[in-house]
């Protein structure tokens, strides 16, 4: 099977973008820019970034690779490539993707409120008044919906998809729709543990505030899966920035009027 070398660079350079994007945001949560290192921090950052193209490279290979076994993809951009007219289908994806990731940032942000209700010290309002300020948000959303969706949905979620097919297809030699909901799931679930390292570095991991970070990072991961499954990687990724947008731009701003 050929690898698409066009969509592939198309996609490590968008990755390097939300890699740099993000830089600022990072910083920020750090404390700023360290002054103890042994190197200067311009030769750090740009050894982090390099570090980053190299693993997205792999990454991006790999699921190309796996989501052509599977029938999943990026429909847009290989039609784009293809020369092929993807205007219209470009618009009929571009509603459902931002509203359904405007939904996942407000459900995101209603069910933050009732684990504080229930009394999970850590919330996002009170988060936003430390946090990295709107503009660093806004930057930080394009490595949510571009890289986060390569290495969850378009990696992960497409290993997990091919694995279950392996297991089991349709008569038509498809996925089955348990395997791609399964792999939805599981990829949600561990994108919310990923997180559990910078939430124990605010609050102690009890069991609430374990499910508080499955159930917050699974709301988008369930929501982004779908899209993925039936609307291209594109979609995904439109999606996840546009509820990044809210979480991480339009909440900061609200706390702080």
């Amino acid at each position: 099977m050929k690898t698409n070398w066009k969509l592939f660079i198309i996609l490590l350079i968008l990755s390097a973008i939300g890699t740099v994007f993000v830089t600022p945001y990072t910083l920020t949560l750090q404390g700023g820019m360290p002054t103890d290192l042994p190197i200067p921090i311009h030769i750090l950052l740009t050894v982090q970034i390099i570090q980053n193209i190299v693993l997205f490279a792999i990454l991006i290979g790999l699921g190309l690779f796996i989501s052509k076994k599977i029938g999943f993809g990026l429909p847009i951009l290989e039609g784009w490539l293809e020369k092929k007219g993807v205007k219209q289908r470009f618009k009929s994806l571009l509603g459902i993707s931002i509203g359904l990731g405007i939904l996942a940032g407000v459900l995101i942000i209603i069910f933050d409120i009732i684990f504080s209700l229930a009394g999970v010290t850590i919330s996002l309002a009170s988060a936003t008044q430390t946090n990295p300020p709107a503009w660093q948000g806004f930057l930080a959303s394009f490595y949510g919906g571009i890289n986060e969706e390569i290495m969850m949905r378009l990696f992960l979620m497409s290993l997990f998809v091919w694995i279950f097919y392996k297991i089991k297809k349709t008569s038509d030699g498809k996925p089955t729709t348990i395997g791609v909901w399964l792999a939805i799931f599981i990829t949600a679930v561990l994108f919310g543990l990923g997180h559990l390292p910078i939430t124990s570095a605010l609050t102690a991991l009890t069991p609430l505030v374990i499910l508080r970070a499955i159930i917050l990072n699974g709301i988008g991961g369930i929501i982004f899966g779908w899209l993925y499954w039936k609307k291209g990687l594109e979609s995904a990724m439109i999606s996840h920035f546009s509820a990044d947008i809210v979480l991480h731009v339009i909440l900061p701003l609200i706390i702080l009027i």
